[in-house]
Order: structure tokens, then sequence, then C-alpha cells
């Protein structure tokens, strides 16, 4: 065998899949090679190496020559390019199957439970159309499709200085421009439809990340799963008021009594992100509402809610189920948000307090704790690595605590006080399942707790993404 270079082709069997978008195949020697691409476990493939290792080899999918029975026809246009959906040639039940397997693996290989049963993953009755909330980008260059790429200006179909939609993954001063997207609703992708017709006859210049000038940032749509009430946010960088205005007037002139508020978000901010410092209220009050099990949330433009409604739910009613807490005792719920789960899973508890970074978020807490007239339900503005001094606050020590951290896990020192806490359980609500691995390791050591269950929840079908709830219990 000659030695190995970037650009050998290899024809290889799909074995499994790995982390990320990648899956696991095997060169005739037994070398691991990781291939990315759109591929699934049983295709036959021909792939680029792009990558060498001391141990692997890293490749991207150039044909695929034998499809797996798993493979399916993805239903979106933009699929391939816009690199959202990476499953959607992957048929939903087999989604399911690997994501579990995601969640077993690292459990075993990144946090040393070896055997830990780990559930099927519960799935979503709606694999499309799910999304509550999608961030479209504006951008002054649009990613061109290959076709494209040699074609004079005037003979393609969209300008190339104008683009509504997604960044292509590793590309982020050109956008994808999107004319519908099948995870957000289809009034969602209706009212991207008419935003790109207004901006491009009323021509404003879309942000640029390179010289960071431009007018035109995001589009924030949110449409709530169970009220049906939609809010459009839209992101710039200063406020034209007679331009909102009239683009106000055009979405109502459409969508009507469907469209509950319009808001034009403001910021200077040199970066992509989907937020606002100053909030102009266009239409209507300014939020949203949604509803989950009778409990009801405001939602405003910065809010954060889990973008699946109807899992949301299935999510909080597993961790409820988890914490089983009883009228005497008292929840801790860190990383709370909003205080969805504090105020779901507190109504069976004496006392519940929720303990965020983001003081904003605190404010939308108390208030839909006040909407709900759940008044034993407090919540404390904090950074996590100072959770034992904002327990002194709290006052009573937790009887079960629940976590939600972002997707890099829990900061060690708020690992160290949870333990200190030592509540008699603990519910662990990962997005990541590296990092739920490594923090229970943590929380488990030297036999402190034991893991009881882990749940898997698909609240982002066709993406490599999963959501899991553990229950660890305290030994002693």
């Amino acid at each position: 065998m000659h030695p190995t270079q970037k650009g050998d082709l290899l024809d290889l069997d799909i074995l499994d899949t790995a982390e990320d978008d990648a899956c696991v195949a095997k060169r005739e020697d037994g070398m691991v090679v990781l291939v990315r691409g759109l591929v699934t476990p049983g295709d036959r493939v021909r792939a680029a190496i792009t990558k060498i290792k001391k141990n692997y080899l890293e490749a991207r999918l150039v044909e695929v020559l034998a499809s797996s029975p798993d493979r399916v026809g993805p239903v979106c246009a933009h699929y391939g390019v816009c690199g959202g959906c990476k499953w959607q040639h992957v048929r939903y039940e087999r989604q399911l199957e690997f994501k579990r397997k995601v969640v077993a693996d690292a459990l075993s290989r990144l946090g040393g439970f070896d055997g830990a049963v780990v559930a099927p993953a519960l799935a979503a009755a709606h694999p499309y159309h799910y999304r509550n909330k999608v961030d479209f980008t504006f951008s002054n260059e649009r990613f061109l499709l290959d076709a494209e790429v040699n074609m004079p200006d005037a003979d393609r179909i969209k300008p190339s200085d104008f683009a509504l939609g997604f960044h292509r993954r590793g590309c982020f001063h050109k956008v994808i421009d999107i004319d519908r997207c099948h995870i957000a609703s289809e009034l969602s992708s209706r009212v991207l439809g008419l935003t790109k017709a207004f901006f491009l006859r009323h021509r404003r210049r879309a942000y640029s990340t390179i010289s960071h000038d431009g007018f035109l940032r995001n589009l924030m749509i949110r449409h709530a799963g169970s009220t049906g009430e939609l809010m459009v946010n839209l992101i710039t960088s200063s406020f034209e008021a007679d331009l909102m205005a009239q683009y106000r007037d055009y979405l109502l002139d459409d969508l009507g009594k469907a469209l509950t508020t319009v808001v034009n978000s403001t910021t200077s901010r040199k970066n992509l992100v989907a937020y606002g410092e100053e909030h102009h209220v266009l239409h209507g009050p300014g939020t949203i509402r949604e509803v989950l099990d009778g409990l009801s949330f405001a939602i405003s433009p910065n809010s954060f809610f889990q973008t699946n409604s109807a899992q949301a739910l299935t999510l909080y009613q597993t961790a409820t189920r988890m914490a089983d807490l009883g009228p005497d005792d008292v929840l801790y719920d860190l990383y709370c948000g909003t205080g969805s789960i504090t105020l779901f899973a507190g109504r069976k508890a004496r006392e519940a307090w929720g303990f965020e970074l983001e003081p904003s978020a605190v404010a939308d807490a108390r208030e839909n704790a006040r909407r709900n007239g759940l008044i034993h339900c407090s919540f404390i503005a904090t950074d996590l690595k100072q959770l034992r001094e904002a327990m002194l606050q709290a006052g009573p020590r937790p009887d079960v605590v629940i976590t939600d951290p972002p997707r890099a896990g829990m900061h060690e020192r708020a690992v160290a006080t949870l333990r200190e806490l030592a509540p008699r359980r603990i519910v662990y609500v990962s997005c990541h399942p590296g990092s739920l691995a490594r923090d229970l390791q943590a929380l488990c050591a030297e036999g402190l707790y034991t893991l009881r269950e882990v749940q898997p929840v698909d609240l982002f079908p066709h993406t490599f993404h999963i959501e899991s709830v553990a229950l660890l219990e305290r030994a002693s």
C-alpha cells in the first residue's frame, strides 16, 4: 500500500456514528476513518482523505456507492448546502437509535459508567415544523451555489449582494439565502418570504462581518406551539421609525390577526448573535405567550425558551417525574433561565428556588411565577460559580436539585458546592452527552451518588443534538 496522502480516495463501508456529523469506517488495514458528509451506517461510500492523524484518518464523502436501508430522500431543497438538518437523509426511527447510542457511548467512554442503562430516546410526534423560534441572518454576501460560481451576476436569479437565511458551516461572512425552512413552522417561512420581498424593494445594506457596517442584522421569528401567537423581531443596527412603520404595515396587510407582535431590536455588537440591546415595539404587546400543562409563560425578544414546545413538555415531565418531589421538599433549580422547569416541577414542592446568571431572565422568571400564582417559587440572579454565596440568600437547604447547564456543562465550583449540599436526589438535564458524562462522573466520585436512570429526549429531529435527563440518588 502506497504512503497515505491527502486527497487519496477510499471505498469504505460506514459502520457506526461518531460525534458531531461524522461516521466511522475502517480501511482494509484496520485504520479507523472518520467520514464527514451526508452518510449513514450501512452506506458504502467513496471518500477523500482530508486529515492524517497518528491513529485515524479523516475523510469527506465524494460519492455514495450503495445506500443504507436507513437512507431516505431529504425534503428540503437546501439540504446538503445548509448545515442545519444533517440527518434528514436518515429514517427518523434510526436517528433515535443513533442518538441513544451517542449518549450511552459518552457515559461509558468519558464518564466511566460502563453498562449504564440508557432508555430509548423519546421521539417527537412531529419531526418537521417543530421549532417555535428560528433566527435568520442578513448578509451582503450571498453564498453562491456551485452552478452559480462562474455565472455572470445578471444571469443569477438572486442578487449576490443580499441574502437572508443561514450561514454555511465554517463560512461566517456569507449566508445561504433560504426560501423555506422545514423545521420551522409554515407561518415562519411565510414571514421569511415577506421580509425578503420588503427589503429587496426598500434596499438597505445588510450587515458585513468584515467591515462591521450595514443596517440589516437578523430576523428572529417566534411562533408559540400551544397558543399560535407570532412574534416578528427584526434586528438592525439603528432605528428608522418610518421604514419600520412601513415594514409593520406590510406584514399586517398579509398576516392580519395571525401576527401578535412586531418588534424592532437594535444592537451595536460586532457579532452575529440575534440579540437586541434596545427594543422598539411596533405592534402588539412586545411578547408572546406559551402554555405548557396549564402554566403560562411570557416570552420576550431576548428570552430563552426551549425551541420545541411539544418536546419541552416531555422534557419537563421527565425531569419532574425523576425529581419525585413531595409537599415538604425544597427544590433548587440551577441555570434556571426564565424559570420554566422551576415552575413546572416546583408546583409539587414546599419551596422552589431558581438560580440564573442573566438578570433579564430572572426578571422574566419572577413575572412568570407571578402570572401563574406560584408565590412559593423564588429566583436569584447569580453566577453559578458563586452558588455557595447565593444559597445564603435562599436559606433552606435543598432536598432535590435540578440542574440544566449550557453545553459546556457545570462549572467545577458549582459541582463542588452541589456535592457539599448533598441533596438526596439530583436531576441533570443535559444538551451535550460529553458534558453530561464528565459532570456525572464528578458528582458520583467516591461513591457519593449513584446513577439510576438516563432518559434521552429528542428535541431536535434531523440534527445530531440530543437532550438527556439523568437521575442521581445519594448513596447514603
